[in-house]
């Protein structure tokens, strides 16, 4: 634009100025050449001062005259105002925070638009601020403060103002995993880097971390002392521990010394970013390492357990742990006992604690051994409930007849359940009074109900003996009963040997005739002569109740059929008389009978 036609705008702006603003003049305006020659000069002379003063890139104070839907008019103190949008006003809200009268920094863009108006920025001007403020703290390396605003490829773009860069490498004193994480956090670091040219900042937070890690270190080696109780922050938490920053050291709070009660893993108790007080346990100077305790603030529990926890006493505890021998119990936070397996029911049938406990519930059981030297506590749940085996010889006397269901089939006999936590043993040899048995399950199945009879009662070693057979009489003794040496009798052959012939007399009773007596002559070989089935007339020779053998002769029969003389009777059976042997020989028997379950291991 030409001088002249400044000039001239300068006239009709002087006009506009007059009639909008006033004059400074009360009256007539001087009249004559000389006066309009000379306020021309003084206009022409403040115009000219105005561009001395005013130059474009320059950051000036303006005074907002007026606010409108969309823009903000400000004077700045030249020949004509300053329009800015109103946009450059709005807050991160979207909120105007500016009004009339208000005094704002803009920068000077150009001194005339094609409407006459000078062009302002307020953004511009608020940037250039910031720049300022930037490059004096890279000069002076002191700390701002800005707002993550994203992760973006090598670190995080950061709000200080403007965008600026801080690399991953400069997030912290340790690689940081999840950058994402600190997404809005506001973070204090140091400018490392700037070109204003090039609209280039880069940040470092490691380096103020690392300034104020090693300042509280020489504060925190100076004042530290072992047994001292310490705050500090949880930094980090692995299997074996926590580790807490005690203010530029870290020490070690290892899981041992986080509670005196079970701790399955550290993150049970504590998350990283949690204060909390420690003991100091250890403390090498030299080598910076620090151990801590955490349960030492707190009483060990075992010191006052025996008065909490007498013998016989009955305890509430919770199941913590199962093992193959027994559970684990928690009293209380620090205190543990073991009740064997042994020790959970009267009938010693568990093979496994999980068949009536399980992790977390709820029992009662009563102190039967305390030794809180080796911090042990032994404890029972049998014991809460009466012993079966105490009231046994009452319930089950002997020759009373009991029904219980099969629980366990072995090979020397079948354990039959009478009641709870009460198991009775059938010997196999008392299972039949004829049948020669093998095994129990020939006639036994498990879960059958079965009927028999109390033979023998051993309440201090907890057996009880049954028998099944005694249910029905003897046939033996029957037998005996009725027959005595030289009667003749008729059976079949039921198995022939090289030394004999077995012959049934009656349903299982058997005897045994030598080869010697199957015949008046001499016999080789009795497979060759007699047959199985066969029936003969024999006479008895022996008898022996006892062991349950019968002598037989057919040569006997053949020579005297009327008579046994001749015919002698070995000292071992006992006396032809059968009031001999029932007196003699059955009572032994019937003793003996008795007597074996206490001979077989019931367990």
């Amino acid at each position: 634009m030409s001088l002249a036609a400044d000039q001239s705008k300068m006239q009709g702006s002087q006009k506009h100025r007059t009639v909008s603003h006033g004059s400074q003049a009360s009256g007539p305006a001087p009249a004559g050449p000389d006066a309009t020659e000379m306020d021309y000069d003084s206009l022409l002379q403040a115009y000219n001062y105005s561009f001395k003063n005013l130059e474009e890139g320059e950051v000036i104070t303006g005074t907002v005259i007026k606010v409108t839907e969309s823009t903000v008019i400000i004077d700045v103190g030249f020949k004509s105002e300053g329009v800015i949008p109103l946009d450059e006003f709005r807050d991160e809200k979207g909120v105007i925070n500016v009004k009339s009268g208000d005094k704002v920094d803009v920068l000077l863009e150009s001194t005339e638009d094609r409407d006459g108006y000078i062009v302002l920025s307020r953004e511009k001007a608020e940037r250039m601020k910031i720049w300022d403020f930037i490059e004096k703290a890279y000069q002076d390396q002191s700390v701002i403060t800005g707002r993550v605003i994203e992760r973006i490829k090598g670190g995080l773009a950061v709000d200080i103002g403007v965008r600026a860069f801080l690399p991953g490498s400069q997030v912290d004193l340790h690689p940081v995993r999840n950058l994402d994480s600190l997404r809005g956090a506001e973070l204090r670091m140091r400018v490392i880097k700037v070109n204003k040219r090039r609209g280039n900042i880069v940040l470092s937070r490691k380096a103020v971390l690392e300034e104020e890690y090693y300042k509280a270190k020489e504060e925190t080696l100076k004042n530290l002392e072992e047994g001292m109780e310490v705050k500090g922050v949880v930094k980090n938490i692995t299997d074996y521990g926590a580790f807490v920053d005690l203010g530029g050291i870290d020490g070690l709070l290892h899981i041992t010394d986080m509670s005196w009660g079970r701790v399955n893993h550290p993150s049970d108790l504590f998350k990283v970013g949690d204060e909390i007080k420690v003991k100091v346990l250890k403390f090498d100077r030299l080598e910076e390492k620090v151990s801590l305790g955490y349960k030492q603030l707190t009483e060990d529990p075992w010191f006052s357990a025996a008065s909490r926890y007498p013998r016989g006493a009955r305890v509430k505890a919770k199941v913590v742990s199962l093992t193959d021998y027994g559970a684990f119990v928690e009293l209380e936070e620090g205190i543990e006992g073991l009740i064997h397996i042994s020790e959970m029911t009267w009938n010693k049938r568990i093979k496994h604690p999980s068949k009536i406990l399980s992790i977390g519930s709820e029992v009662e059981a009563a102190v039967l051994e305390l030794d809180p030297e080796n911090r042990r506590i032994s404890l029972g749940l049998k014991q809460t409930e009466p012993n079966p085996w105490d009231t046994i010889e009452e319930k089950y006397a002997i020759n009373s007849i009991v029904t219980g269901k099969v629980r366990n089939l072995t090979d020397f006999g079948a354990f039959i359940e009478v009641e709870e936590g009460v198991d009775g043993l059938v010997h196999v040899s008392d299972l039949s009074w004829t049948k020669k048995i093998k095994h129990p399950s020939e006639v036994l199945k498990k879960g059958q109900e079965v009927t028999a009879v109390v033979l023998n009662v051993d309440a201090e070693n907890q057996r009880l003996s049954l028998g099944i057979k005694q249910l029905e009489p003897d046939k033996w003794e029957e037998f005996f009963s009725q027959h005595q040496i030289g009667d003749m009798v008729h059976g079949k052959i039921v198995r022939l040997t090289s030394f004999g012939a077995f012959v049934e007399l009656t349903e299982g009773i058997e005897g045994l005739c030598h080869v010697s007596e199957l015949d008046d002559k001499r016999v080789e070989d009795p497979e060759t002569q007699f047959q199985v089935g066969q029936e003969l007339d024999l006479k008895i020779i022996k008898m022996n109740l006892l062991e349950r053998k019968i002598g037989l002769s057919v040569r006997a029969l053949k020579e005297d059929p009327e008579s046994d003389r001749g015919w002698t009777y070995t000292p071992e059976v006992g006396t032809a008389s059968i009031g001999d042997l029932v007196g003699g020989q059955l009572d032994q028997f019937k003793r003996k009978s008795r007597g074996r379950g206490n001979e077989d291991d019931q367990s």
